[in-house]
């Protein structure tokens, strides 16, 4: 009754099937509608996480509380048909994350209450991230596994009792999974990306010394009756986005970590920063025991690319009227101008590179100011110009938007602003369903 399915996972990968699943690390509207109505078209199951830094028990930068973001999705799934079992909602970084200035009791104080709101409000996969330094560790010495798995293990033993207690008014509620590690990466990318020094490979006694760390850590807070709800041990198999690429996957190098999954027979690999991997790279990945592809840029990517491409046929359509177009990415540039906080540590170079990279890096800093009120206003703008068209120019959505032109021209895609933006992001999420067959863990 209260079996997640995401362990089915597990159970694929021992009898030597390939089945993953993405993960969509998005709060994006369009985003998640388009990962939402996929999984609804294709009979399928869709995974979105927030991160501790999206929705925590103030809000984070979306305004959302864990509960708040866990009714919106299902809001979302709703409309698009997508029944409640098949939507897998997860919690990624949920940890100190946003309080590393404090202390550690205080940060960890802070966690605690943040793991409860996501457990409570009913996410069934939590990934325990606690391996960021807080205020008072040695800034000058990497945190060892010990302290990484101790203070994993508490959120894990809160996340528990959170758990318990919404046994208590949802005796159907699915138990949590959980998703540990301690080489993990940096939420929101790497910051000043200046030159590829080489993307290290976790090394097989790492990944191994990790689990035991963990382990020992759940047997020493008296709950090592969970450690088979441990499902994932996040490791760096060689993949990241880049501002102009990726770090492609080689399973090549990552041929001695791929062999050690296969002692552990209760558990896989979750995978962070595979936007932007091929398609065929990408079931690589699931094929050598990464079985959780966790992506986010990758898909707000898609997304900006959809906007641009609407706004250059909304100013085509509309050339010499009276018709106020959006200037919608005038917008978006104006807006990363007035607050670079979000991109200027990521984005070095002359002004011109710059200029470039806030609109076109993979790395995506500009998904941070799409919810701005001057972004939403431009928009609307941009969408309702559009639909007041009786029809967008077919020729314009072949120039700009050619895979949505041909899809329209077969009858399977509807010719409106939204479902053209929603289906740009579409084309990135089906690289994902190939490499995945995450339809095999539908529940009945």
């Amino acid at each position: 009754m209260n079996y997640n399915p995401l362990k089915e996972l597990i159970n694929r990968k021992n009898k030597g099937e390939v089945v993953g699943i993405y993960s969509a690390c998005s709060a994006n509207e369009y985003v998640l509608q388009a990962v939402i109505e996929k999984a609804a078209k294709t009979n399928s199951v869709a995974l979105i996480e927030a991160t501790a830094n999206q929705c925590d028990q103030n809000g984070g930068y979306t305004g959302m509380t864990p509960k708040d973001f866990r009714s919106y999705c299902l809001d979302l799934a709703k409309k698009a048909g997508l029944s409640e079992n098949r939507l897998f909602l997860g919690g990624d970084h949920l940890g100190p994350l946003t309080w590393t200035h404090l202390n550690e009791a205080e940060a960890m104080e802070n966690a605690k209450v943040l793991i409860q709101h996501y457990v409570l409000a009913g996410f069934t996969k939590i990934h325990i991230d606690t391996s960021m330094r807080v205020a008072d560790d040695d800034p000058n010495a990497p945190l060892s596994d010990e302290v990484i798995a101790r203070r994993g293990a508490c959120l894990a033993k809160v996340a528990n009792e959170a758990y318990k207690e919404l046994l208590k008014t949802e005796p159907e509620a699915i138990k949590p999974v959980y998703i540990v590690g301690s080489e993990v990466p940096i939420p929101g990318g790497q910051q000043s990306q200046t030159e590829d020094t080489g993307m290290q490979v976790t090394k097989v006694e790492d990944f191994k010394a990790t689990v035991e760390a963990f382990k020992k850590a759940f047997a020493e807070e008296n709950i090592s009756d969970i450690w088979e709800d441990v499902i994932a041990v996040v490791v760096q198999p060689g993949v990241e986005e880049k501002d102009a690429g990726c770090t492609e996957y080689d399973r090549s190098k990552a041929a001695d970590l791929i062999a050690a999954i296969k002692e552990y027979p209760t558990l896989i690999f979750e995978g962070h920063s595979t936007d932007y991997q091929t398609k065929y790279k990408l079931r690589e990945l699931v094929e050598d025991g990464v079985g959780i592809l966790k992506v986010g840029p990758g898909l707000t990517f898609s997304m900006r690319e959809g906007l641009f491409a609407l706004a250059r046929i909304e100013e085509e359509a509309f050339h010499d009227t009276d018709v106020e177009t959006s200037h919608i990415i005038d917008v978006l540039e104006e807006e990363m101008l007035k607050d670079p906080s979000k991109w200027l540590k990521y984005y070095t170079g002359n002004d011109n590179e710059r200029y470039i990279k806030r609109k076109y890096s993979f790395s995506d800093r500009c998904r941070y100011y799409m919810p701005s009120q001057p972004m939403q206003t431009a928009k609307k703008v941009l969408m309702d110009n559009l639909n007041s068209l009786p029809e967008i120019p077919l020729n314009l959505i072949s120039q700009f938007m050619p895979i949505q032109y041909t899809k329209i021209r077969e009858g399977l895609l509807e010719n409106k602003a939204e479902e053209l933006l929603k289906d740009r992001i579409t084309n990135t999420i089906d690289e994902y369903l190939f490499a995945t067959h995450q339809e095999k863990l539908v529940q009945e």
